[in-house]
């Protein structure tokens, strides 16, 4: 959802320091989420856009806004309450949908994470490059990334995304049987 509207708003030209404007637009285009992952803004799908470098390079200053961050919250507590949801981001658990039956907290080792991102998006530069970005961006939304206190964590460093998928499922049927 901030990668679509840092998207519009680099294509509109806006000041991607002014939250305020940047907040306004959030809520006059909202982002559309549908069935196989393709999202929408302002009636153009942008799903292939929003993982480009330079959307990936200007997110953490779009996504920093508490104008954009108030308009994005509360549109993902919309869709949580709308039912069966799987909501990723960096504060879900412990700011957007605290009450969530089923929390987890992925983490792995920095170096993999440049890998796995280099190998999606090959065009993003070299793993040590990608390493660096990857460590500024968490230091820059620290504040956002604490695990819930009930979140399960799962080190994903040595697992496929098949065997991660695995693991939640497991954790979303132990909760359902209870």
């Amino acid at each position: 959802m901030y990668r679509a509207l840092t998207w519009l708003a680099m294509q509109r030209g806006f000041d991607l320091g002014d939250g305020d404007r940047l907040g306004a637009l959030a809520r006059e285009q909202p982002v559309e989420l549908a069935l196989g992952g393709r999202v929408t803004i302002a009636g153009t799908d942008v799903t292939a856009s929003i993982r480009e470098t330079r959307i990936d390079r200007m997110v953490s200053v779009v996504a920093k806004h508490q104008r954009v961050r108030e308009v994005m919250r509360e549109r993902q507590r919309q869709l949580a309450r709308e039912g069966d949801a799987v909501i990723e981001g960096r504060d879900i658990g412990t700011v957007v949908a605290p009450d969530a039956a089923v929390k987890v907290y992925l983490v792995a080792d920095p170096r993999v994470r440049a890998q796995r991102r280099l190998k999606e998006r090959p065009d993003m530069g070299s793993t040590e490059a990608l390493a660096t970005d990857l460590r500024l961006r968490d230091e820059n939304d620290a504040a956002q990334m604490r695990p819930a206190p009930d979140a399960h964590q799962i080190d994903t460093t040595g697992l496929d995304v098949d065997e991660v998928v695995a693991r939640i499922e497991e954790l979303v049927r132990a909760r359902a049987s209870v």
